[in-house]
């Protein structure tokens, strides 16, 4: 098998590993997909604080640090709470650990990885525990990125054209941002006639598909500021956990608002 061959042939058989673990995940729900995400959680705080600059001692205490909040957003920790009151906890923690790597790390960016990890675990953990369709809805806000970056990958090779951001990442063409954005809503209406899921998530599907698109720059923009091609090399062929999570970072977030707005 040639070199390039079998390069594509890792890539594939990582990439139905991730698909098989988030699958298996998201269907187990409560405390196993809270686990996958908490242990995700602890490698992307990891790699952000390689992009930042952080030593090893920094980085250590990072993970440590994110592990708090994540560790309090454990399905049916604090029942007295409710879920309410569980989820404002975390939040609380999320916004402690940042003032304690800005205060004890003295890094500033290092401290934003607080807020740049522990909310889409938080989101996500959130969505899940939705009683009525929360694996739908988690689906919902996962897919949807994926679908995004399958559309803006083909369109952006089969149309072409002007450069999205050639400064930061030289492949996005404005055809493949606009054939992910559509090709996201296309499958979030889809999802919505198929699962009878409230039309309002189609209709917000364009918007998250930009911020994903905008989180995967900003990540970008971030490893050119660090000098890497890749957030790490956890996963062969496809390089860190932050590479491959980008976008769900970014939008994960303002979908389990959505979500809350919608069902609560």
């Amino acid at each position: 098998m040639s070199k390039t061959g079998s390069e594509l042939a890792t890539r594939l058989g990582v990439a139905f590993v991730l698909i098989g673990l988030a699958f298996a995940a998201l269907y187990s729900g409560g405390v196993g997909f809270w686990m996958v995400v908490s242990v995700i959680g602890v490698l992307m705080m990891g790699e952000w604080a390689m992009l930042a600059g952080a030593n090893l001692k920094g980085k250590r205490l990072a993970q440590y640090a994110i592990s708090v909040p994540l560790a309090a957003m454990l399905p049916g920790l604090a029942p007295e709470l409710g879920s309410t009151g569980q989820e404002f906890l975390a939040l609380g923690l999320i916004i402690g650990v940042f003032f304690f790597l800005a205060i004890v790390a003295k890094g500033g960016q290092l401290a934003l990885g607080a807020f740049y990890v522990g909310l889409p675990v938080l989101a996500l953990v959130t969505i899940r525990e939705q009683p009525v369709q929360g694996m739908l809805l988690t689906f919902w806000a996962m897919a949807l990125v994926w679908a995004c970056d399958s559309a803006a990958y083909f369109a952006g090779r089969a149309i072409g054209g002007p450069k999205l951001a050639p400064a930061i990442s030289p492949n996005k063409t404005w055809a493949g941002f606009l054939g992910g954005v559509a090709g996201a809503t296309l499958f979030a209406f889809v999802l919505v006639w198929l699962f009878d899921l409230p039309v309002a998530l189609a209709w917000a599907t364009p918007v998250l598909a930009v911020l994903a698109q905008l989180g995967d720059l900003f990540e970008s923009h971030l490893k050119r500021c660090a000098g890497v091609k890749d957030s790490g090399n956890l996963l062969p062929g496809h390089g860190g956990v932050l590479d491959r999570l980008d976008g769900l970072v970014a939008s994960a977030p303002v979908a389990a608002l959505l979500v809350l707005w919608l069902v609560r």
